[in-house]
């Protein structure tokens, strides 16, 4: 009290009105009432179900006028099914379809599967977009016979090593960058030994990988360009395809902490791609 006592007039009314704001603040926090009122879920049932009522009002504005793009109706999403008309169950129908890898390929298969209505199908269909394919197929089995059709013939296997841009480019798939990549790659290594450094060309799919081993398999190696593992230098190295620089410094470390180079040994290096040690080895002189 003494303490108190001892401000001047201007503190203890500064005390006594903080003292007072601070009462004022916590009995504000105390008996107010801060929680946010969320609707409850039989509100939001009301707003789902005057949803449709309030799109009606949108489709009766004349300002309103929603776009329609052609669409592939096999993708057809719950957003835009509902936009175009189609109920639940219909849109449901053609989901359960499509997850049995099934496809509609025309407006009458797409109303058996939906079972919507002629005057929506009306509606919907000159928006249809089916993949060009689809027509294509229709034209062929129209226009062509059996006679039309040759013999199959057999099946040639070349060597890889011997092949030019032009029978590369016989494959499905393959165009003028991927063969100059193949071609850059059987240069640089002088010759492919394995129909499985085609997994190493960038650009190669594995169903286009699936068609060069039908017609491609390797048959002379006599060409492929060989390192001297054990005298090239970091430099040379790192040239090699198959190895980058810190993988061709790692290589002359352990060359120099443990002599020359074994095949065996490869496997110990750090960095070094073991699966494809076997590959890798015919390249290599020890």
């Amino acid at each position: 009290m003494q303490s108190i006592l001892s401000y001047s007039k201007s503190q203890r009314i500064g005390i006594i009105l903080l003292f007072l704001i601070i009462v004022i603040c916590q009995g504000f926090y105390l008996f107010n009432d801060f929680k946010t009122v969320n609707p409850s879920p039989q509100e939001q049932d009301r707003w789902l179900a005057h949803q449709s009522l309030i799109d009606s009002f949108k489709l009766r504005d004349k300002n309103y006028k929603p776009s329609i793009y052609p669409f592939n109706p096999n993708f057809i999403t719950d957003f835009k099914g509902y936009k175009l008309g189609m109920s639940v169950a219909e849109i449901d129908r053609l989901l359960a379809y499509r997850k049995q890898n099934k496809f509609v390929n025309s407006a009458e298969e797409f109303q058996a599967v939906t079972k919507i209505s002629d005057s929506l199908l009306i509606t919907m269909s000159p928006y249809f977009k089916f993949p060009d394919w689809v027509k294509n197929k229709k034209e062929y089995k129209s226009t062509y016979t059996k006679a039309d059709f040759p013999k199959v013939e057999k099946i040639t296997i070349l060597d890889i090593n011997e092949a030019s841009k032009e029978d590369l480019m016989k494959i499905y798939g393959i165009g003028d960058k991927i063969s100059d990549r193949i071609l850059e790659q059987k240069d640089k290594l002088g010759a492919f030994v394995s129909m499985e450094q085609m997994n190493d060309v960038w650009g190669l799919s594995p169903e286009v990988i699936e068609k060069l081993n039908l017609h491609f398999e390797v048959k002379s190696t006599s060409k492929i360009k060989k390192v001297s593992i054990n005298n090239a230098t970091v430099k040379d190295l790192a040239q090699f395809p198959f190895f980058r620089y810190p993988l061709a410094k790692e290589i002359v470390i352990y060359r120099s902490m443990h002599g020359d180079i074994q095949i065996e040994d490869l496997s110990k290096i750090k960095g070094f791609p073991v699966d494809k040690i076997k590959i890798i080895a015919l390249y290599l002189e020890f």
